[in-house]
């Protein structure tokens, strides 16, 4: 029997990847833990691994093919034992083998499962579900492409009474609608309550380039790739639906700056470097144990408060940004912390991260004071709580004492989730990091 390999989800926002490298040819032998494949992802390129053992019948995607969708079939394997199939075999019937006889792949990172929904028209399971943290919606619009989870008696009862199945809660396994959903709706409500929604969430027209005054041919098209379309989608979702505000203030860094010299002459024998910026992370860490308010994410349960400090720092790359995760970074050392940073950077701009090392964190730390950067305010990357924005540190003018002076002063913005951080849990958590960063004895203290 063949078995059917799908494109695997190897992170929860994954929707679609490029097939970057077949490892293997048709006609191969393979065995479970053989890497076969390497995909690229909106966010990393990693390496697929089989977990049926046999002989490749077919490859169904080449390499290099760009937005194959998850759970779609790129291969098909002869069970072990099999000899491969001159053409490749047609798909089992619905509901025949469990999951351990049909085809899957998994990547080196961890894939949390989620429950599998029948499907609607045959009772057939799919092989692999794209990975999420909400439940599939079962009632999407169908002329959008959204699958409806529906019996094949409510989809009857509903065709003869001009219901709209798209509309409708379902109230069985996994919202699925069965009879009983659509005994008791009336004919027609649900589809002209559907017009009705439909025209109040229609998303906004974009205007192309020429009905806004730009003429065809006077500009290079770049196509989006997928990082910049999942970055463009997800700050557009955080900036849009997230109620957040800016705190500003003002630090004096002298003393972090001699204390890094410091630092640094003792750790030269050791290779390790640390930057102004390793500083910021670790201060912003014991910080939010200081005021563990702060480090928390909005969830429509509750508020959930942080065992650790997660600090994710932002990375630019070609084509986007992405931000890899300094963990539990309130309990590592500078040496530690500068160690990781370099090592989480260095990947990143090779797409080499795991999804693990991108994929959460609790607070995040975007640094623009190389680039001369005085100050500015970063969207918030949910469902993180706040994320801090770090400007250049210059010579400013200051009144010590009632007389003017001169001191090397950072600007630091730090853009809240009015859900979670409100202004009074903002003000507190920056007079903990103010005290950290101008006095970086207490660090250690």
């Amino acid at each position: 029997m063949s078995i059917e390999i799908l494109m695997p989800a190897l992170s929860p926002t994954m929707e679609e990847g490029t097939l970057a490298k077949w490892y293997v040819k048709k006609g191969d032998a393979v065995k479970s833990g053989d890497v076969i494949a390497e995909i690229e992802t909106d966010k990393a390129t990693m390496e697929v691994e089989a977990v049926d053992e046999g002989i490749i019948e077919d490859i169904l995607v080449p390499e290099g093919t760009e937005n194959v969708k998850v759970n779609s079939p790129i291969a098909k394997l002869s069970g072990e034992g099999e000899a491969a199939s001159p053409s490749p075999s047609p798909s089992p019937p619905a509901g025949e083998g469990g999951p351990a006889e049909q085809g899957r792949m998994r990547g080196h990172a961890h894939i949390s499962g989620e429950p599998v929904a029948e499907s609607a028209e045959t009772g057939a399971q799919p092989l692999i579900r794209p990975v999420s943290h909400r439940p599939p919606s079962p009632a999407g619009g169908e002329g959008q492409g959204a699958r409806v989870f529906a019996s094949p008696l409510a989809r009857r009862i509903a065709a003869q009474k001009n219901l709209d199945l798209s509309t409708m809660t379902g109230s069985g396994p996994h919202g699925r609608i069965i009879k009983r959903d659509v005994e008791g709706a009336a004919p027609g409500a649900a589809k002209a309550s559907a017009s009705a929604g439909a025209a109040a969430s229609a998303p906004r027209q974009v205007q192309s380039l020429a009905q806004m005054g730009i003429p065809d041919g006077s500009y290079d098209l770049v196509p989006l790739d997928g990082m910049r379309k999942t970055v463009a989608r997800r700050l557009t979702e955080s900036f849009r639906d997230v109620p957040h505000f800016p705190l500003t203030i003002d630090l004096e860094i002298d003393a972090l700056l001699a204390g890094r010299v410091k630092i640094n002459a003792m750790l030269e024998s050791q290779g390790v470097k640390v930057s102004v910026n390793d500083l910021v992370i670790k201060a912003a860490a014991i910080a939010l144990k200081q005021v563990p308010e702060a480090n928390a994410s909005y969830s429509p349960e509750g508020i959930a408060l942080h065992h650790h400090a997660d600090i994710a720092m932002a990375v630019a790359i070609d084509g986007g940004l992405i931000t890899p995760i300094i963990r539990s970074a309130e309990t590592k050392g500078l040496s530690a912390i500068a160690t990781e940073a370099k090592d989480l950077a260095a990947r990143a701009r090779t797409r080499k991260l795991k999804p693990e090392e991108f994929q959460g964190g609790t607070f995040s730390v975007s640094n623009l004071g190389m680039f001369g950067i005085k100050a500015f305010s970063s969207i918030l990357n949910e469902p993180q709580g706040a994320i801090l924005s770090v400007g250049a540190g210059e010579p400013r003018p200051v009144v010590k004492n009632g007389q003017l002076a001169i001191a090397t002063v950072m600007t630091v913005t730090l853009t809240c989730d009015h859900r979670v951080v409100d202004g009074a849990i903002g003000a507190r958590w920056l007079q903990a990091f103010k005290i950290l960063i101008e006095d970086p004895i207490t660090m250690i203290v």
